[in-house]
């Protein structure tokens, strides 16, 4: 029921209202496996749609185990190989990778691995047939553990973990050969058919995915980091639009705000992705290694791994940019007023600075070698400019009431870029109270100190009140919050103050990061003419 105010308010439901519940859950029973099947459907079409190389790969894969399967349904070839050509299937099925230079990476760990696996088998198989039939199984058991042993150790050392497949390969192949060889009686030949089929196998691997549709890794990697380039750009040219737009009318609050998760924000989320693109970044570097030249990249020992490099200075970009949107989405912000004083500024700087990390991404994309000078000028000015308007006009970060006998003293004259402040509440306010206090301190004039302080303080009070609820920070407090909790007319002077500071204190770490963020792009500048200099980018204008 519903009482006054004070009273306590118990909320019984109808029953109207569990019924709609019960014929919601039936609904939800008797369409959740149309739906169900429906959403799947969809998600496996998002998931095709995102890459199509995706199918393309799908088909190529079914492709290749047909191929070999065609030695296993017609008879002539199995009379060949015979039950062996089962190895040629397992090695399309293991071999077969997304990208090309996976495929050759892959291919080479089991080429190798089974050819040193077959000459072990063949040695120690010989080996054992010399030492009779007691000693042979002795021989071959204690060989499996040695070798299982030694390949599980040498894998995990560092300078290997690239070959850890073929050091795996080793040991099954191995395994196998010599425990089929040991009881079928021939180890050299059971070796030797395996081989073959390893080989067929591993050749139509290669064929198919080199010739239908080929996805290269060095594309991939090339693709990927001129994305990551965009999203930065993308992501701080938003971030900055939001910081010195939105007035913080519709701010959640903070308790609510769940990091990683902004639906306004696209870009923030392709930035966030940025951030974990390193070890996407060093698969496919590895594996483009392994390609030959193709396409673009046509010269041998083409330097993929100052991609990963490229990368790593981005992110380091990247990580500015998180900060600034953590500033951005913190609880307590800067007033509207004092950060659209900065506006030009900020504006200038963070749009030279998205421009250059564009042209950046641009200039690897073309495969173009440009010498930024002119942009990086801009930037720079741009940012040094930002420094100077920060330090010349530090003092409205200051709280400008200092005691309640300074309240009278006006403030100093601001240039004409920052003079929109004055026109906030923050003057209207100090002119009232100074006239508040003129009047007081005539009629109370033979009152003692201490009253004419109480005073002061309640009247100060009660100005407060009918100021904006975004005076001091965004999203701010009422000021009968301050209340509720207890904080009288003497505390609320001092918490005001503190409240004011650490608002203004928003706004210097916003502009300390993108300031931060621009020194940064010296690096990533670098970086990027090294990578032009060992690919061979052409120059502009070439």
């Amino acid at each position: 029921m519903n009482g006054k105010k004070g009273s306590i308010q118990i909320n019984i439901p109808a029953p109207t209202t569990k019924s709609k519940h019960k014929e919601t859950g039936r609904k939800q029973e008797n369409c959740s496996d149309g739906c169900s099947c429906e959403a799947w459907i969809w998600r496996v079409w998002e998931f095709a749609k995102e890459d199509t190389n995706r199918i393309t790969f799908s088909f190529k894969v079914g492709l290749a185990v047909l191929l070999v399967s065609l030695l296993i349904l017609f008879r002539a070839p199995y009379d060949i190989f015979g039950n062996n050509i089962i190895w040629s299937i397992l090695t399309v099925a293991i071999m077969f990778e997304y990208t090309v230079g996976s495929t050759f990476n892959r291919g080479f760990n089991r080429a190798l691995g089974s050819l040193l696996a077959g000459i072990l088998a063949i040695a120690v198989a010989q080996l054992a047939l010399c030492g009779g039939r007691i000693a042979e199984p002795i021989i071959i058991g204690t060989s499996i553990f040695v070798i299982g042993a030694v390949t599980s150790f040498m894998k995990l050392w560092p300078s290997l973990v690239p070959y850890e497949y073929g050091f795996r390969v080793i040991l099954f192949t191995y395994c196998l050969i010599i425990v089929t060889g040991y009881r079928m009686g021939n180890p050299i030949r059971t070796a030797m058919d395996r081989l073959y089929s390893i080989a067929i196998g591993g050749f139509v691997a290669v064929f198919v995915n080199v010739l239908v549709f080929p996805t290269w890794a060095g594309e991939q990697l090339h693709k990927e980091l001129v994305k990551s380039f965009n999203s930065v750009a993308d992501s701080l040219e938003e971030c900055v639009k939001k910081y010195l737009e939105d007035e913080g009318l519709e701010h959640p609050e903070f308790s609510k705000t769940v990091m990683d998760e902004f639906p306004d924000e696209p870009a923030y989320k392709k930035c966030r992705s940025t951030l974990n693109s390193s070890t996407k970044l060093e698969s496919l570097a590895n594996s483009a290694k392994w390609e030959p030249p193709h396409g673009r990249f046509r010269h041998f020992f083409y330097p993929w791994s100052e991609y990963v490099k490229v990368g790593a200075v981005l992110r380091h970009c990247a990580y500015e940019v998180m900060a600034l949107h953590g500033v951005l989405h913190s609880e307590i912000q800067a007033p509207h007023n004092l950060r659209i004083t900065f506006q030009s500024e900020i504006l200038d700087a963070a749009t030279h600075a998205a421009e250059l990390v564009r042209s950046l991404g641009k200039d690897i994309s073309n495969m173009k070698q440009r010498h930024e000078t002119s942009l990086m000028k801009r930037v720079h000015i741009s940012s040094e400019r930002l420094q100077r308007a920060m330090d010349t006009h530090s003092y409205l970060l200051i709280p400008h009431f200092e005691s309640v006998d300074n309240y009278s003293k006006p403030l100093p004259k601001l240039s004409h870029t920052i003079s929109s402040i004055l026109d906030g509440p923050l003057n209207q306010m100090m002119t009232e109270f100074d006239a508040s206090k003129q009047e007081n301190s005539v009629s109370q004039s033979t009152e003692a100190v201490p009253t004419a302080q109480t005073q002061l303080t309640e009247s100060y009070h009660e100005m407060m009140r009918k100021q904006s609820r975004r005076l001091y920070s965004w999203p701010s407090r009422e000021v009968d919050a301050f209340e509720d909790e207890g904080v009288s007319a003497m505390e609320f002077q001092p918490r005001m103050k503190a409240l004011e500071s650490t608002a203004a204190l928003s706004l210097a770490t916003f502009t300390s990061l993108l300031i931060e963020f621009v020194a940064r792009l010296d690096h990533l500048v670098e970086a990027v003419d090294k990578l032009a200099d060992m690919a061979k980018f052409k120059q502009d204008g070439v």
